[in-house]
């Protein structure tokens, strides 16, 4: 009789930032060509940022200001991808996994359909994750909104985390 079970918990992420010129566009781990970029206190990534909060929500740890608070001069014009790397260290002592992530960016332009392939890959990495474990869909808003009047760009993520735990007989 098998004595190892699991605990699973899904988590939900969101983030928006309005684009502004004269810096780089980051999603999901890289650099995308547009003259634009997400002004935010870090780099603006609303791709990881939302990876992070529904990882986060699901091990039950708060959301990314509970540990990278944009009150905090460090976290100044941080690397998203270092935040995705520290939240990893936190999830994986309290030994969660990352089962899959789920994540949907929302943007009137650029198109991403061409850069989809490689944020999966980008994110897999910082997860420690398969590539299969990770999808990425790319959505505008119609022209609704400032999303869809390209004055900014919104991310929402789903993550399903999982832990074993020894069943008291």
């Amino acid at each position: 009789m098998n004595d190892i079970e699991y605990e699973y918990r899904i988590g939900i992420g969101t983030d928006i930032h309005r684009l502004t010129p004269d810096k780089p566009l980051m999603l999901g781990g890289m650099e995308i060509p547009y003259p634009l970029g997400l002004l935010a206190h870090s780099d603006g990534d609303v791709a990881l940022h939302a990876i992070i909060d529904a990882v986060m929500g699901a091990a039950g740890m708060g959301d990314i200001g509970t540990l990278f608070p944009d009150t905090d001069p460090k976290w100044k014009d941080v690397d998203s991808k270092e935040l995705v790397l520290r939240t990893r260290v936190e999830y994986e002592n309290k030994e969660w996994e990352i089962v899959n992530v789920d994540l949907i960016i929302h943007a009137e332009q650029p198109k991403l359909g061409p850069f989809k392939g490689q944020m999966k890959r980008a994110i897999a990495g910082l997860l420690g994750i398969d590539f299969s474990h990770v999808n990425v869909k790319a959505k505008t808003n119609e022209g609704i909104g400032e999303i869809g009047n390209g004055n900014a760009i919104s991310a929402t993520a789903t993550a399903l985390l999982r832990r074993r735990f020894k069943r008291r007989l």
